[in-house]
């Protein structure tokens, strides 16, 4: 596809999967080792194999040309399959260029940890690093970007902080499995509601009541999430809807929409009305949503929400004293704004200088001079926003 880069950590071959997903080795990275992984239920070829680092102070990154002035989903993976056979568990952060992103914790030698983020690409190129192992070795399954068109997860932060997703969730969903590409052209993941994990989505109310259509949803606005998604909801019988979420990093400022159609065939003298119930919040505390009003008709999309939230992440939607019928919600997406350090003072004339040697194993290291780590043979100070002072 089109601005789609899927890299296959570890792999020896370029080929396409079961989605129709075209995959490349990295073979050409010259940094860590490689070896086969064996995980129970898991046969998918991009797992079967992992690139791992040295546990020591160094960054070790994978670079990729991008557009500048575009937005790009950045997914990474990590299946551990105690590929060392040591069974320590794996801890070591990841960043996006000179940012920090996340620090990846490894609690299941069979699980993949997926992290997601949006960023606006600034450079003509962007590198994904990992660093700072704690307990074992760093070590990655995949790499994806998603080049993403126009205005989706546009905001007027997006210079000062990138986007790390913490949910997304398809709600009333019919089975376990995920729904991404070819479903979603952009290949995002909306999970199923219906997976069970400790303290998230819990504490659900009374008369949930799961519904679905197969008319097609008009999606052609804001985020455009696929209409498979929106084809599905969950509504709240007994006038209301709630689900706890224990997020990392939250309660914390973040983007937060939900997504809404109206996909049942409501009578005449019926009528959908319900509000967000969110403490401290009264700008979207007094919203009421009639989805079908809002949406312009039934089986449109209607995606209210904020660019700049503090949740606690309850979500809280009751049903308005007119309304005949509960709320409504088709699924969301939360994410929280990680502040983007733009890069050493010298990295600028470093990638000019390392560009003249392109043959070279040194002039290969990647990502930003002095942040997280500096490259092997520069020496940079403490400064926040730091310079190199010597070379060896």
């Amino acid at each position: 596809m089109p601005g789609f880069v899927s890299v296959d950590c570890g792999g020896n071959e370029s080929y396409t999967d079961e989605l129709g997903l075209e995959w490349t080795p990295d073979s050409q990275f010259v940094y860590g080792e490689t070896t086969r992984i064996s995980a129970p239920n898991e046969n998918r070829k991009q797992y079967m194999t992992v690139r791992y680092f040295p546990a020591d102070n160094r960054k070790y990154c994978y670079t990729f040309n991008v557009t500048v002035r575009t937005r790009y989903l950045v997914r990474t993976s990590f299946l551990y399959g105690n590929f060392d056979e040591s069974n320590v568990y794996p801890k070591f952060d990841i960043s996006i260029g000179a940012s920090h992103w996340t620090t990846i914790v490894i609690y299941d030698a069979n699980t993949i940890v997926t992290h997601e983020a949006v960023i606006l690409a600034t450079a003509p190129a962007i590198s994904i690093c990992v660093s700072n192992a704690t307990t074992g070795e760093p070590f990655i399954s995949t790499i994806e970007l998603r080049h993403f068109n126009g205005s989706l997860y546009h905001t007027d932060f997006e210079t000062q902080f990138f986007l790390s997703l913490s949910a997304r969730i398809n709600f009333g969903a019919e089975t376990n499995e995920s729904v991404r590409y070819p479903d979603d052209p952009y290949d995002r993941i909306w999970e199923s509601d219906s997976l069970k994990r400790v303290n998230y989505l819990v504490d659900v109310a009374a008369g949930t009541q799961r519904i679905s259509t197969t008319v097609p949803i008009d999606v052609n606005s804001d985020e455009r999430p696929p209409s498979k998604v929106m084809q599905t909801a969950v509504v709240g019988q007994n006038g209301g809807l709630n689900y706890r979420l224990n997020l990392n990093g939250f309660p914390g400022n973040g983007w937060a929409f939900c997504y809404f159609a109206e996909i049942e065939d409501l009578k005449p003298d019926e009528i959908r009305k319900f509000r967000l119930v969110l403490p401290g919040n009264k700008e979207l505390t007094h919203l009421i949503v009639n989805v079908e009003e809002n949406a312009q008709r039934k089986y449109r999309l209607y995606e209210p929400g904020s660019y700049n939230i503090s949740l606690p992440f309850v979500l809280s939607f009751k049903k308005t004293n007119d309304s005949s019928k509960g709320p409504i919600l088709n699924a969301f997406e939360i994410y929280k704004y990680m502040e983007i350090n733009y890069r050493s003072l010298d990295a600028l004339t470093m990638e000019r200088f390392v560009s003249h040697y392109p043959k070279e194993v040194w002039a290969q290291e990647g990502g930003d001079p002095c942040l997280p780590a500096p490259w092997s043979w520069v020496q940079c100070n403490s400064d926040p926003q730091p310079q190199i002072v010597s070379m060896y």
